[in-house]
């Protein structure tokens, strides 16, 4: 070949490698990739970085089949519209029962929300009806609702229902925040609202939230667990520092006796812890200790 072909084909060959877009992509990706340095080796062995995504949760493939409980071979919208035999296992599963929890929390701000100042009483579901414990639990709803409080109790029987009934003759707003139990535990006539919980944690922050002071008639351990579980809320600082007011010197004085002659030296609580509580066997100064918080705090 000639040299003047020769210079022909080098001519075009040049504009080849020009000519359209092609050309000019290929000399940015092989620029590029100069500039990046050498191509990372990749182990074929090493496993694929892609996930399978199950909101929060991401896994490899292959991890869902080794995860105990986990089905597979069925989409999602498989599962869901599959009919069910007997009583479904995801009823009885950690997932399921935290949605139940949140619905509880849900409906019980919802029911709530809009009852205004309010004091639960709480007291045994074991106090007889027309024994002097359940009329003075009666009379404690009466005078609360008349000095413009709602009442909440346990919703249940005994002293709960005394103070809900109490409420309920007085005219004033009677609620119940029940819990299912094996056994005892039934709503009680005399509340106008009521709200049903599976779960005492539940249950127990409704009483908190709503209530501007806490009535502890004579109980058993139910009562001392609302009473303590409030006491300690109060020491730190969990919530406010709202009226706890003991009614029934006999039932009550061993107890702060307890605290003050064995806790306190101990060192287990402070002498200011002991002012946390109030104690009486008056109806109406019950009633005044609360009044007399609502009106310095503003509550109405």
């Amino acid at each position: 070949m000639s040299s003047e072909q020769d210079r022909t084909a080098a001519d075009a060959a040049g504009q080849a490698g020009q000519a359209g877009p092609t050309g000019e992509l290929d000399r940015t990706a092989a620029d590029a990739a100069g500039a990046a340095g050498p191509t990372p080796h990749r182990d074929h062995d090493a496993p694929h970085p892609r996930t399978l995504r199950r909101g929060r949760v991401a896994m490899r493939p292959g991890t869902e089949q080794r995860i105990a409980g986990k089905e597979t071979g069925r989409t999602e919208d498989e599962k869901l519209l599959a009919g069910a035999h007997g009583r479904p296992a995801f009823l009885d599963t950690d997932t399921w029962r935290a949605l139940r929890i949140l619905s509880e929390f849900v409906e019980g701000f919802e029911a709530l929300a809009g009852v205004g100042p309010a004091v639960t009483v709480f007291g045994s579901a074991r106090t007889p009806p027309g024994s002097e414990g359940y009329e003075l639990a009666r009379r404690i709803g009466e005078a609360v609702a008349r000095a413009g409080f709602a009442v909440i109790t346990g919703g249940g029987p005994g002293a709960m229902e005394a103070a809900n009934r109490g409420a309920h003759e007085a005219g004033g707003l009677s609620i119940g925040c029940n819990i299912e139990l094996p056994h005892e535990q039934h709503l009680n006539p005399y509340v106008d609202l009521s709200v049903e919980f599976h779960y005492f944690f539940a249950r127990k922050t409704m009483f908190v939230k709503y209530s501007d002071a806490f009535i502890i008639m004579p109980g058993g351990f139910g009562t001392l667990d609302e009473l303590f579980e409030a006491l300690t809320l109060i020491q730190t600082g969990k919530i406010r520092d709202f009226p706890v007011v003991l009614v029934g010197h006999a039932y009550w004085d061993g107890l702060l006796a307890w605290m003050r002659e064995v806790q306190l030296p101990a060192g287990a609580i402070a002498e200011a812890d002991l002012d946390l509580l109030q104690v009486t066997d008056d109806v109406d100064e019950a009633v005044r200790m609360i009044t007399a918080y609502a009106r310095a705090n503003g509550i109405e």
